[in-house]
């Protein structure tokens, strides 16, 4: 697998120390599900520790997470990396996060192109890093119930696949790996891996065969290394035993040495070492599983939730006593019975988290009426034990509370409560270990609950679990961040003072939509009362107080009326007829309304609507400038020679003097003023201060527009009323004469 990453980020490694780790930029890593680096702090001091993608040798199932780099390069073989699913994030700051808005939140953002390419050998037999390594594939046939054979302690009812290698034997030299492989495809309680008919080659060698070492190197999913595997021995001594071995794939590598070596004094000519591979998986029959399958082993039945976010799901045993009015099941009727001294009593229960589930929380409670005495282990793809799980519950002393992914809520000696973060996809085995040794086990008075859930304690009960995207992508927190919405980021007094900020600032409309109907522009007053409401109920609906629409419609209008607003405004300080005004205005309504539906909260909008505007503004400039030079009749002859005669000088000046008389420019100043306050608050403007600088922003945008109204000169177009006034004196005198 090969993945190369571009970024706009730079940043080195001793820059990156400096830099808070709410904004650092990281890239994380984890094996079958997502990785979630900001549930504690021990992901954060990796991802300073590693100074380098280049120190990655194995992506193990643990989350490993490393500061972006500007440029990555990196290519994991076959040995190093699994053939399961790998997810990879890209983090922008991790920690407690907060956005008062679903709005866009402004603070330092990055770019980046990956592209992932993995290659695959043709032929399952050649695998390794140049398809050149030789795979031999184990033949597997069930054999039936057995009951001992003297490479595995005396089994009862287990029924055991033997898989063995095609040929009668396999040779190699000394300092040879041969690698063979086959898979597990049900819940297996032991595989043990011996080798049978051991001998030397050539057959008249004096060497002694008990002073080779018959390396194996087994692993799960991926290709063993002697320096990278799951478990190893030495076959010449005894078999190689793995307890409740994973569901998959499986690799095993056998290595001879010393086959070179001097013994008894002479050099030996021992060339080769030959033998049979066997591997026995011993499996339970349905419904059975530990120590001589004499515990119960449940497959849980899934059943979706109703009215919630997809994959979200209760596990429940199928015909058992299930409790109505809640995900929980007697637990009683289901445990097993007692073994020898009832000490080691094992419940199994099996239950599958389905493919795109990733990124859910296994939730796990068990609650009685008297203090319980249970440990509760959970394991991915193979039955948990004492020795090996990968999540464990004994007490609320005693748990997997180091663990990133462990979550541990109200626990007490009658309740168990835990979460496994974003679990992994795929089969999950939990075990109830019961310590009891006395009493009746089916008096039914302890439930257990298992759930598939999105949010951790239902969003801590700070709100409902919903996914929220705004027209950004972004998700948004209210008043409580962290994974399980937890840590208070802001108080219930604090939301309320910054609710009122951002609906009551928008009361600010009232400045500009009052000078534009004392002088009668309609349109305007429209737009600037419309602009201020809408702004106001959606903010109500973005802070959680209420929502009189959807929130995209709401978002809509507030975006759309707001850069028809800042038009309009360029638009009014023109003295064209009312006929261009509407026809500028209809085009400008298309133009914004787009913007607004297309990523609306980009800030680039703000340029791209101050841009129309003053287009705008010159257009109606260049319509006015033609429509009164238009209306000087004059020949042709007569126009040349004016403009002959016309000097350069002149022409400006009366041009100065024109836009000197047009405005009032204490208030222009005052606008800019405003507007430059406007421009920093949205610049200032983050997850945290949002609510303060938007709400200046309102004040500001809305204050500028105010004072741009008051700065244009209302004057009344003489040239064009006393061609009027002259016919009117005229005709009177006509008039008085006739009358005389």
């Amino acid at each position: 697998m090969s993945i190369a990453l571009k970024s706009s980020v730079n940043l080195d490694i001793k820059s990156a120390e400096k830099v808070p780790k709410s904004v650092l930029p990281m890239i994380c890593f984890r094996d079958g599900s997502l990785p979630l680096p900001d549930v504690s702090s021990t992901s954060l001091e990796v991802a300073l520790s590693n100074r380098s993608l280049d120190g990655i040798q194995v992506l193990q199932n643990m989350e490993q997470c490393y500061p972006v780099p500007r440029n990555m390069t990196m290519k994991l073989t076959n040995e190093q990396i699994s053939a399961r699913v790998l997810y990879f994030g890209l983090f922008n700051g991790v920690g407690p996060t907060r956005t008062q808005s679903k709005m866009i939140v402004r603070n330092r953002a990055y770019s980046f192109a990956a592209n992932i390419s993995v290659e695959g050998c043709t032929t399952p037999t050649m695998q390794g890093q140049y398809c050149n390594q030789t795979i031999e594939l184990l033949s597997c046939a069930r054999s039936g119930n057995s009951s001992g054979n003297g490479s595995v302690s005396g089994f009862f009812n287990q029924s055991m696949v033997l898989c063995r290698n095609n040929f009668e034997t396999s040779c190699h030299g000394d300092g040879e790996m041969k690698i063979y492989s086959f898979e597990i495809l049900r819940i297996t309680e032991s595989l043990t891996i011996s080798v049978q008919n051991l001998r030397l080659r050539p057959l008249d060698s004096i060497g002694n065969s008990s002073r080779i070492y018959l390396m194996c190197f087994a692993r799960y999913g991926a290709m063993p290394l002697a320096t990278l595997h799951d478990y190893s021995g030495d076959l010449n001594q005894s078999p190689l035993v793995i307890r409740f071995p994973k569901v998959g794939q499986w690799y095993v590598s056998i290595l001879a040495l010393h086959l070179a070596k001097e013994i008894g004094g002479a050099l030996s000519n021992v060339s080769k070492v030959c033998y049979s591979l066997e591997v026995q998986e011993l499996e339970c029959p349905l419904g059975k599983a530990g120590p001589n399958c004499s515990s119960e082993r449940y497959m849980l039945q899934t059943v979706l939730r109703k009215y919630s976010t997809p994959f979200e799901s209760y596990y429940l045993p199928d015909g058992g006593d299930v409790i109505s009015d809640a995900a929980n099941f007697h637990l009683g009727p289901l445990l097993s019975n007692y073994s020898v001294g009832g000490l080691d009593t094992w419940t199994y229960f099996l239950l599958d988290v389905p493919r795109g589930a990733a990124g859910g929380n296994l939730h796990v409670r068990l609650t009685s009426d008297r203090k319980m005495n249970y440990e509760i282990y959970a394991r991915n793809g193979g039955l948990p034990s004492l020795i090996n799980w990968d999540y464990y519950y004994v007490n609320k002393t005693s748990s997997s509370g180091d663990s990133v992914f462990f979550v541990l809520y109200n626990s007490s000696d009658e309740k168990v409560d835990f979460y496994i973060l974003y679990v992994k996809e795929g089969i999950w085995n939990i075990a109830l270990r019961h310590l009891n040794s006395t009493g009746d086990i089916s008096d039914g008075q302890t439930t257990m609950s298992i759930s598939l859930e999105r949010c951790p304690k239902r969003c801590s009960y700070h709100g409902a679990c919903k996914s929220a995207l705004d027209a950004s992508g972004l998700t948004s927190y209210r008043n409580h961040g962290g994974f399980d919405c937890s840590i208070e980021i802001v108080s219930h007094q604090g939301h309320l003072w910054q609710s009122i900020a951002l609906i009551a600032s928008n009361a600010a409309a009232v400045l500009p939509a009052f000078w534009a109907l004392r002088q009668k522009a309609f349109a305007e007053w429209v737009v600037y009362t419309v602009s201020g409401i809408s702004s106001g109920l959606y903010h109500a609906c973005d802070v959680g107080t209420w929502c009189v629409l959807s929130f995209g419609v709401l978002q809509f209008m507030d975006f759309w009326l707001s850069f028809m607003a800042v038009v309009s405004t360029f638009i009014y300080l023109t003295t064209i007829d009312e006929v261009f005004k509407r026809a500028i205005h209809t085009a400008v309504a298309i133009l914004t309304a787009l913007m607004a539906i297309t990523k609306a909260t980009r800030s680039s909008n703000i340029i791209l609507v101050m841009g129309i505007g003053a287009f705008g503004l010159l257009v109606g400039w260049l319509i006015e400038f033609s429509t009164k030079y238009r209306s000087l009749s004059c020949s042709m002859d007569l126009c040349l020679n004016r403009l002959e005669r016309w000097p350069s000088r002149e022409w400006l000046q009366n041009l100065v003097n024109t836009v000197m008389k047009r405005f009032r420019w204490g208030f222009v100043l005052a606008g800019f003023i405003a507007l430059a306050m406007a421009a920093i608050s949205w610049n200032l403007e983050s997850s945290q201060s949002y609510w303060i600088w938007h709400s200046v922003w309102h004040v500001a945008i809305y204050s500028s527009s105010f004072f741009f109204l008051c700065s244009k000169v209302i004057t009344i177009n003489s040239g064009n009323r006393t061609p009027t006034d002259a016919n009117y004196q005229l005709t009177q005198q006509d008039s008085l004469s006739q009358g005389a």
